[in-house]
């Protein structure tokens, strides 16, 4: 009975080493780390920080100045499952769009609108759609709209100016800005450098004619500053320089 015991107790060691080291094992073959970057991308949404973050983005008239209604129109296949933008077309889970641009926000279409964009007041210019398509959520927190947005802000142009296509009276793409973030600079540096000019041109000493005999002008500015010429005397070229 106890060689019995002695044979039972040795098979459950056994079996206890051989689960310990299938556990290890285990362990060395399927080693967990945790990942650079945490959860997963997201069509349309930008990330903070990112590649695209890193270069400030121009005034969306900028990228509507270059708009191509085609690739708006490619672009828009994204919004037709909720939208169309057919004359007299009906509203679907989204309005209808057909002359969206210039309208109020929010308003008529007969479209039960959310209280969000009910009460967001203001119309739907390039400014106002540009910042809608970016991101709707942060445009009218609480809206109904589940897209997160386009990324791209040429994506964005492209969209608006199919929409704006599909009107009775188109209105005229807006050109660039005259100034842009590229061209700022040197600006700035020339309106620095008139300003320095000017405030040097105000510093200079004015001295007058009776001054300037005694030798005033060598004093102020040195030796080799330009003669000026006694009353009653002609100027040589040199002296006038």
């Amino acid at each position: 009975m106890q060689d019995n015991n002695n044979t039972i107790a040795g098979w459950v060691l056994f079996a206890g080493i051989v689960a310990l080291g299938g556990t290890l094992a285990t362990g060395i073959a399927f080693k967990s780390e945790r990942p650079e970057k945490m959860g997963y991308p997201i069509e349309g949404v930008v990330e903070e920080g990112g590649a695209g973050a890193a270069e400030a983005e121009q005034p969306i008239e900028f990228y509507l100045a270059s708009a191509d209604v085609a690739k708006g129109a490619e672009v828009f296949k994204k919004c037709q499952a909720c939208h169309n933008v057919e004359q007299g077309g009906a509203n679907g889970l989204g309005p209808n769009l057909y002359h969206v641009v210039g309208e109020p926000v929010g308003k008529g279409r007969g479209f039960a609108w959310s209280d969000a964009l009910a009460g967001h007041g203001g119309t739907w210019d390039w400014k106002t759609l540009g910042e809608w398509l970016a991101n709707p959520k942060k445009f009218a927190p609480g809206t109904k709209m589940t897209f997160a947005g386009l990324s791209n802000p040429q994506d964005r142009a492209n969209v608006i100016a199919y929409l704006n296509s599909n009107s009775p009276a188109p209105l005229p793409l807006p050109a660039a800005p005259a100034a842009t973030a590229a061209g700022a600079a040197p600006d700035k540096a020339a309106a620095e450098a008139d300003d320095v000019g000017a405030q040097k041109a105000e510093n200079e000493p004015v001295l007058t004619e009776q001054e300037a005999q005694k030798g005033g002008m060598a004093n102020v500015r040195g030796e080799g500053a330009p003669k000026v010429s006694a009353p009653g005397t002609t100027a040589t070229p040199a002296e006038k320089k």
